[in-house]
């Protein structure tokens, strides 16, 4: 048990710092669990748990440094959060191939456009943001998406944010908030499923709670030509394995 607990907090050090920084946590943490033969509808469980947790901490700090506002994190918290409870009830009416299937359509896109955008931004002026109403309502359909299934969706939230005409940093900051909206939704609905198992969730939590901090420290010091590729090697590999589930 010792060493399970400890194995589940390495696993969440390593996945939330990837996931952090340019999303794709989940590539790693789910099959680690199943790995270590911790039953799947447990380990969706156990992930918006942790998530939301290491999301919890990322917020706290940006909060505390004045990187974001309060009533920008309120709105997206409680926009992602009605999509997080959205998604996680929609999921249960839908089966996982019909989900994946959906994941693979996202990601393959999410590829398209990360290629094609040759320069990322590095500073906007605030008034060059997108205000039309489909842009808006996009972080409600990611957090969906995250709460019901999950694999990139804080790659789209880069990706989104992005084309909104933020930098990366500011895009990976905002991208956390929605995650701590999203997980939480999710968790509420997956809590009253009783998959929940506390000794799993506690100790994954611990673990995503350090490398989110950890991304988080180091995403000053990420290059974007590194953000770019690391963000394209991620979304290849979550294709890879969603094509992998499908076939």
């Amino acid at each position: 048990m010792d060493t399970l607990f400890f194995t589940l907090i390495g696993i969440g050090i390593v996945s939330s710092f990837i996931g952090t920084l340019a999303g794709g946590g989940g590539l790693i943490t789910l099959p680690a669990m199943m790995l270590v033969g911790i039953p799947i509808q447990i380990g969706i469980a156990t992930n918006k748990f942790s998530s939301g947790v290491a999301a919890l901490t990322s917020v706290s700090y940006l909060l505390k440094n004045k990187h974001l506002s309060g009533k920008t994190i309120m709105m997206n918290v409680c926009i992602a959060l009605a999509g997080g409870v959205s998604g996680a009830l929609i999921t249960s009416s839908m089966t996982e191939r019909t989900m994946n299937i959906i994941a693979l359509v996202l990601l393959i896109f999410a590829f398209i456009v990360t290629l094609k955008n040759k320069q990322w931004i590095s500073s906007v002026k605030e008034t060059d943001k997108d205000t039309s109403i489909i842009s808006n309502v996009m972080p409600f359909f990611i957090a969906a998406y995250d709460g019901g299934f999950g694999p990139g969706s804080s790659t789209f939230g880069i990706l989104y944010y992005m084309h909104r005409k933020n930098t990366y940093m500011k895009a990976v900051q905002l991208t956390r908030v929605l995650i701590l909206g999203s997980c939480l939704g999710a968790f509420i609905v997956f809590y009253q499923t009783g998959f929940v198992q506390w000794h799993y969730a506690i100790a994954m939590a611990i673990g995503s709670a350090v490398g989110s901090q950890i991304g988080l420290l180091a995403l000053p010091k990420v290059p974007l030509k590194l953000a770019k590729y690391l963000l394209i090697t991620i979304i290849f590999l979550l294709i890879g394995q969603v094509l992998f589930k499908i076939a």
